[in-house]
């Protein structure tokens, strides 16, 4: 059953359920992964991340123009979702002009695509892994619109934002996606209990791909996020807001307490929700 996007922005256009008809008329090969359920309602199955590679595809194309692909090995996000962490992030502004660093943009840039497209941001992105930054590289040559993204290499795979932000940046919001998962083991324990949770078979294993540096880090979701927190005391003047989400509520209680060991000027908490799935994101600023 196609679920519908509920408590999501109310900014967001993708609160109502998809246009099947449109996309498949913008990126044909998504009509193989939809079909009518037992409810009546045209859908694809969630579970399966080729159908959900071809769904961003169309979505992307049919909303922004946007011509976009990534390896299969790759994280596929859900774009809904991302875009609703930006349409929140934007609330935390008055002013229309942002620019934003993305934090492990992968090969799917996502972030970045977004925000300069929807949004209108400028946008600079990092990323640790050489071969996910040739492909968001590809996409950005791709498309002449996003020739304004700043793609920025991260050199070492121990540092968060130190080393791509630079002396004279300045920059009004970070976003950050961060590891959910502490080793492969743990990936893979979760990714079945999902399955099952959903009740697919293991061939059908839910997972919308991901290399090592974009699935776990040592430490799991809450080291990443704590790294992320002291190394961002060192760019109290060049950022206004530090944002990243927080997968995992369980977590949510120590990460706030090792933000507040910062002695940042504020925090905020923003619950966000995609369906069924909850999920929220910190941040904090020092002026």
């Amino acid at each position: 059953m196609l679920c519908k996007l509920i408590a999501m922005h109310p900014k967001n256009p993708f609160f109502k359920d998809y246009d099947f008809e449109l996309l498949i008329q913008h990126y044909a090969p998504l009509n193989e992964f939809v079909f009518v359920n037992t409810y009546g309602s045209t859908t694809i199955k969630f579970g399966d991340k080729q159908a959900i590679k071809a769904l961003n595809t169309g979505l992307l194309k049919a909303h922004y123009g946007i011509d976009w692909d990534i390896p299969e090995h790759n994280l596929c996000p859900p774009i809904p979702g991302r875009l609703d962490y930006l349409l929140h992030i934007s609330d935390l502004f008055v002013k229309h002009k942002i620019r934003m660093l993305d934090i492990g943009t992968g090969a799917n840039l996502i972030y970045p695509i977004l925000a300069s497209c929807h949004l209108k941001w400028e946008c600079a992105a990092t990323e640790v892994d050489r071969d996910s930054l040739r492909n968001a590289l590809e996409i950005i040559n791709k498309n002449s619109c996003l020739k304004g993204i700043d793609l920025r290499p991260q050199p070492y795979k121990n540092n968060i934002l130190e080393n791509v932000i630079k002396p004279d940046d300045i920059f009004d919001v970070v976003v950050c996606n961060p590891p959910f998962f502490k080793n492969r083991h743990d990936a893979q324990a979760k990714n079945l209990r999902k399955t099952k949770n959903l009740g697919l078979d293991e061939k059908e294993s839910l997972n919308f791909g991901g290399h090592s540096n974009e699935l776990w880090y040592k430490g799991g979701e809450e080291a990443f996020i704590k790294k992320m927190i002291g190394e961002s005391v060192g760019f109290i003047e060049q950022v206004h807001w530090f944002t990243v989400l927080v997968s995992q509520i369980e977590h949510l209680k120590n990460i706030k307490r090792a933000v507040n060991k910062t002695n940042p000027a504020e925090v905020r908490v923003v619950p966000m929700a995609l369906g069924n799935k909850k999920s929220r994101f910190i941040a904090w600023r020092y002026r």
